[in-house]
């Protein structure tokens, strides 16, 4: 639901203070008192005797047969007809609405799977192999049922037959993934040599590098070096050059490395380097260097390298010392290989250029360093109090103490540091601080995310009033803490948040806690407290979708004819309002007219789709009277001066009813060119 402000049908002529004044506490009083009382819940029924059983046994299934004559198609409606009935031991019964669900929609792999799982736990094997064996046959690109017949044959012990569901599988041609699921159940059961055929298979259906590496990665694990070796001289072979890339290299003189054959993984490191485009051969050279490191060659020419790259950097640090970009550059490169006191030197003097303290813009690309800092601290160094320490005093150079600007990350970070120490009661405290200095949505959530992980809801509750205090404008506030109430079964509690939500006189989203409040209340099959929702909104908003959202719930309940008369009703408000806005004689009014009429249309269309579906002929004949025709016309283009700069084209409608109310409407742009003109005077 979109919901949109609608404009008044008339002016106020008295505009004095009224006598008696209305106060928010009064109206939140009033709404408390006459809040409607819960209806008490339905009490346990005991069943003695088997006719009793046989009673409700009757009923139940009515009850399953009638809505699913309401909504056949409603598939998650047949499978609990069907879990029911497996519950009441009747398995014959439950096979027939699993058949009677799949007669609708064969194509929904959901249905069969929990067909084939509710004979797998009652133990009718054969049966669970008959509904697999249809399942893939009617829908062999769905992945899970070929992984569930193999698992359950695996299960029985029945090998051969996993093996025979994996081979149907592979003539499909599935992704990697059944490929590999194949060759992990052929090693599970010691069957090397029908792996080594499958990955054959595999690379002759995916001939790709991916694929190759596995197969090279598999042969290793096997202690097969040299077929290892063969695989990887074949992928050069059997691919073609510009499928070649730089990771194959890179996997390849891994290997040898990991085989322990030096010069061979350098010839290959070299090779690469010089058949590689430029672009693709950075890895190549960082793993090179990495390579030459490890083995102790070259390590002078490699400091050099590091060396001269250095001082490009502090060139470039002393031309603008505020050049973040370089600062990250320079700690990456440091990080990879320095020594953590140099690390550390280098963080602090980048931290130290603080950006001008008036614009936050320019401490975005700032910030991360503080965040770089601390995090390579944590994870490389292990070391959670220097990397507390980093975000303390992060938040400290924050200008004019988070006055002006101030950034929600920094004080999740910190807090998630402090609760990474198991220091909780810190981590609440730095909260606190932040919501005190900074009250910004995203601590708020951070923070209830926070005590919800914790299991505390009260102070859940807490910090969700403190958020609305602070904000109640915000309807994310209002539809977390309701949905959050609604996930703990709190329903009294999420319907008492709503109601203080939607009382509101400011909203920054109104349609949104409006659409909240009454999926809620459908949620809770609570049809009639969502059709007071409906009535209360109208009486707020004159929105044609509001009309087309409450038309369409009465429909989808099966009242046709409530349906029928809102429609009716949004229809003639519509009307009105065009009436209205035609009136009026500026731009603005037209350009309101034409936006109602697309509303009017739009409310028409849906009136005619539920007559054609759900209705009478005499409703659609009804409905076709009152649609429009559409018309193009011409208006003038102003420019900046109020001078006609040229026409314009736009379509228009007509409706033929009102046609006949021409001679009132000019009589009202009459009254209304007469009141502008009185108002000028007064003025």
């Amino acid at each position: 639901l979109h919901f949109f402000p609608f404009p008044c049908l008339s002016s106020v002529k008295n505009k004095a203070p009224a006598p008696i004044q209305i106060t928010a506490e009064q109206l939140l009083r009033e709404a408390w008192e006459r809040k409607e009382v819960e209806s008490t819940k339905a009490p346990k029924q005991k069943i003695t005797d088997k006719n009793e059983l046989r009673e409700y046994r009757q009923g139940k299934r009515k009850d399953f047969e009638d809505r699913i004559r309401m909504n056949r198609t409603h598939l998650p409606l047949w499978v609990k007809y069907a879990k029911w009935e497996e519950t009441q031991q009747e398995y014959d019964r439950s096979r027939s609405v699993y058949e009677r669900a799949l007669d609708v929609d064969y194509r929904s792999h959901t249905v069969w799977l929990n067909y084939a799982e509710m004979e797998m736990r009652h133990k009718f094997i054969n049966h669970a192999r008959n509904v697999w064996d249809r399942a893939v046959a009617l829908l062999p690109r769905v992945a899970q049922l070929w992984y569930k017949y193999a698992f359950m044959e695996e299960m029985l012990g029945n090998f051969a037959g996993a093996r025979n569901v994996f081979e149907r599988w592979m003539k499909w041609a599935p992704d990697e993934n059944a490929w590999m699921a194949f060759v992990r159940f052929e090693l599970r059961h010691g069957s090397v040599g029908n792996a080594r055929n499958i990955f054959e298979r595999f690379i002759q259906s995916f001939p790709t590098i991916k694929a190759y590496t596995k197969y090279a990665r598999f042969e290793e694990r096997q202690r097969e070096t040299g077929k290892a070796r063969e695989i990887f001289e074949r992928l050069s072979d059997e691919l073609p050059e510009e499928l070649v890339t730089a990771d194959y290299y890179l996997a390849f003189a891994k290997f040898e490395e990991r085989a322990r054959e030096p010069e061979r993984a350098r010839a290959i490191y070299k090779y690469a380097i010089e058949n590689t485009a430029k672009a693709e051969a950075q890895e190549l050279h960082s793993a090179y260097s990495a390579f030459e490191r490890q083995r102790g060659d070259r390590a002078g020419v490699e400091e050099a390298i590091y060396t001269k790259k250095r001082i490009e950097y502090e060139e470039m640090l002393a031309a603008n010392p505020r050049n973040y970009n370089a600062w990250f550059d320079l700690a990456r490169m440091e990080e990879a290989n320095s020594t953590p006191e140099k690390i550390r030197e280098v963080y602090e003097r980048a931290i130290a250029h603080t950006p001008p303290p008036d614009e936050k813009r320019y401490w975005r690309r700032y910030i991360y360093l503080w965040i770089n800092y601390a995090t390579w601290e944590e994870l490389e160094m292990g070391d959670l109090e220097r990397a507390r320490q980093v975000y303390r005093a992060c938040l400290k150079s924050i200008p004019d103490k988070h006055k002006r600007f101030s950034f929600s990350k920094i004080w999740l970070l910190a807090a998630n540091v402090e609760i990474r120490r198991h220091d909780v009661a810190e981590a609440r405290k730095l909260l606190g601080q932040a919501l005190g200095m900074a009250p910004k949505e995203k601590i708020f959530r951070g923070y209830i995310n926070v005590e919800l992980a914790l299991g505390e809801m009260d102070r859940c509750r807490r910090i969700f009033a403190k958020w609305i205090e602070t904000n109640p404008y915000s309807v994310t506030a209002w539809k977390e803490f309701a949905e959050m109430e609604a996930s703990l079964g709190e329903t009294s509690r999420a319907r008492a948040v709503l109601e203080l939500g939607v009382s509101q006189d400011e909203l920054d989203l109104p349609e949104l806690l409006w659409k909240t409040y009454i999926d809620f209340e459908i949620g809770e099959d609570n049809m009639d407290a969502a059709r007071k929702l409906y009535d209360r909104l109208l009486e707020k908003t004159r929105h044609g979708k509001v009309y087309q959202s409450f038309a369409q719930f009465e429909s989808t309940n099966g009242h046709v004819d409530k349906s029928r008369k809102i429609y009716r009703d949004g229809e003639r408000a519509l009307k009105s309002a065009i009436t209205e806005a035609s009136a009026g004689g500026d731009g603005d009014s037209e350009g309101l007219a034409i936006a109602l009429k697309q509303e009017r249309v739009n409310l028409l269309k849906a009136w005619k789709d539920l007559e054609t579906n759900m209705g009478s002929e005499e409703g659609l004949v009804e409905v076709e009277k009152k649609m429009p025709r559409k018309v193009k016309r011409k208006r003038p283009l102003l420019d900046e001066h109020g001078n006609t700069a040229g026409w314009e084209e736009y379509y228009d409608y007509v409706f033929e009813e009102d046609d006949e109310a021409a001679p009132h409407l000019k009589l009202l742009q009459a009254a209304q060119s007469w009141k502008k003109a009185m108002s000028a005077q007064e003025s």
